[in-house]
């Protein structure tokens, strides 16, 4: 077993060389990915004298369904909007998983014993913000301006991250509490936060006077326990059962209707076991959890402020 000096050290998801091809078992089900989304790789291009706004968005999780019930929970979808005062054009840029969530926190497990991951995430960018559907049980407020030449900036960087961070995490691993994290999540939330780095690494202009919270689904454990990577597990064959055994647990709560039943009876069996299996870039840990096991947190992270750095760069 790998030993990792986690006093020191967190693990953040990799960047990738390119995009995979997808498993073709892997179904989006309910509503297909980025559906009105304008042609892959492209990005709007701005006059360099335009003038643009930037929107943060947020809305309950499968508020087509259920409304605002997740929402009174906290757990909420970030995305931003874009507005060019000149051409009176605005889009929704936004980032999620290409196969819903549950598929992107736990993997299928097949009849024939196989682990398929379903876990891609990708950015979606369509032309309009549908007002309501932000507003009515969430936000809709404008957090930045910034000029078109900034914008194009900050576009070469959302399709640099889009090539190179690919793959969805759900769970935030932490000590405590408020203590130590073992792994960061990697999800809509934080990609928002990414972009909102960006525009201030470009020069945008942020209202630090509006205060933003942003949902995090929390594990706590003790020390991470390195397994391996796929092959090392599924050749143990005592380990390959424990594996495989913990995540069939979870195959009950798929639903093509999206039962919100069955995704929190999948959270309280997360909390009845003292043990999580982690699938983190492309390898699996144990987790040996502790009290309180799984928290939500809805924290408040401050806008970000002007950098140094004038603008991103591919490659750097």
């Amino acid at each position: 077993i790998l030993k990792i000096d986690f006093t020191t050290y967190v693990f953040l998801f990799r960047r990738f060389d390119f995009r995979p091809r997808t498993n073709s078992y892997c179904q989006a089900g309910v509503i297909p990915f980025c559906p009105t989304g304008r042609d892959t790789n492209t990005m709007p291009k701005f006059e360099a004298t335009d003038q643009v706004e930037i929107y943060a968005l947020k809305k309950p999780v499968w508020e087509f369904k259920f409304g605002d019930l997740l929402g009174k929970l906290h757990i909420m979808h970030d995305a931003i909007g874009i507005l060019n005062l000149n051409t009176k054009q605005n889009y929704t840029m936004e980032w999620y998983e290409l196969f819903q969530l549950f598929n992107c926190t736990f993997p299928h497990v097949l009849k024939n014993d196989s682990v398929v991951w379903c876990n891609q995430g990708a950015t979606c960018i369509y032309d309009g913000i549908v007002d309501n559907l932000w507003s009515q049980n969430g936000t809709l407020i404008k957090v930045a301006d910034l000029t078109g030449a900034q914008f194009n900036q900050f576009a070469e960087w959302v399709l640099w991250d889009n090539k190179t961070g690919i793959f969805y995490e759900t769970w935030t691993v932490e000590k405590e509490p408020g203590g130590k994290m073992w792994f960061d999540s990697f999800d809509c939330a934080s990609w928002v936060l990414r972009a909102f780095e960006e525009l201030a690494n470009v020069g945008a202009r942020f209202d630090h006077t509006i205060q933003l919270n942003y949902t995090r689904i929390h594990l706590y454990s003790d020390t991470p326990v390195y397994l391996g990577n796929a092959t090392q597990v599924f050749s143990n064959k005592t380990l390959a059962t424990r594996v495989r055994e913990f995540y069939r647990e979870f195959q009950n709560y798929r639903s093509a209707t999206l039962d919100i039943e069955h995704i929190i009876q999948g959270m309280i069996d997360v909390l009845m076991y003292h043990e999580f299996y982690l699938f983190y870039n492309f390898e699996y840990w144990y987790l040996p959890m502790k009290p309180p096991y799984l928290k939500l947190s809805y924290n408040k992270i401050p806008l970000p402020k002007p950098r140094e750095k004038l603008y991103f760069k591919p490659g750097t």
